[in-house]
């Protein structure tokens, strides 16, 4: 996990809540990623990150999902940034499903979106 992640090497003794924002995010993905998982799991990796950490940190989300073929379930609100590394995505409204996109190009060429997500 170090190799992958070479800036938790060093600060190898350092408590999980003294490290950054961006350094806890890489130690959560590290701790997931040691149990092999097939499908991993992320709410919101971009919460409380500066602007160049959130886009390090989705590609190394990006990264690791097609370096160890893992399915990944992410919940974020930062649109542009999830649409990134999105196969397929869900606009969740009020608990509802108002827009389904079964391809990056479907969810960015879709007016709605474009509208309240992308500003554009």
């Amino acid at each position: 996990m170090l190799a992958l992640f070479p800036m938790l090497a060093e600060r190898p003794q350092a408590r999980a809540w003294l490290l950054s924002g961006g350094q806890q995010q890489m130690l959560a993905l590290a701790r997931a990623l040691m149990l092999a998982p097939r499908i991993l799991l992320i709410d919101e990796p971009s919460v409380g990150l500066a602007p160049i950490l959130i886009s390090r940190t989705i590609d190394k989300i990006k990264e690791l999902k097609d370096r160890y073929q893992l399915t990944v379930l992410m919940a974020e609100q930062n649109f542009p940034q999830a649409l990134r590394i999105a196969d397929r995505g869900y606009v969740i409204v009020h608990g509802q499903i108002a827009f389904e996109g079964r391809s990056a190009d479907e969810l960015n060429n879709n007016e709605l979106i474009r509208k309240f997500y992308l500003g554009l």
